[in-house]
């Protein structure tokens, strides 16, 4: 049985939040999850970086990876419809 966003929200990380499943999306509300700012000098891709309850936890988790969390927005999902 594949591992899903359910029982692991990081499996999440590197997707598009358009792109997450409906069980995907339905598993994650509420909670909070890094998405790089657009900038002129850099067109990054809308990929999940970090996923938390708290933004703190996001911030965690990308200092951990070696990314600046001061270029990343954080936004908290709500449901899919």
């Amino acid at each position: 049985m594949p591992v899903s966003a359910a029982s692991d929200p990081q499996q999440a990380i590197g997707r598009a939040p358009e792109r997450l499943t409906l069980e995907q999306r339905l598993a994650l509300v509420g909670k909070f999850i890094a998405l790089e700012i657009y900038t002129p000098e850099a067109l990054p891709l809308r990929r999940i970086e970090a996923i938390g309850d708290t933004v703190d936890q996001c911030v965690e988790q990308l200092i951990h990876r070696k990314h600046d969390p001061a270029r990343f927005e954080f936004v908290r999902l709500g449901p899919p419809y």
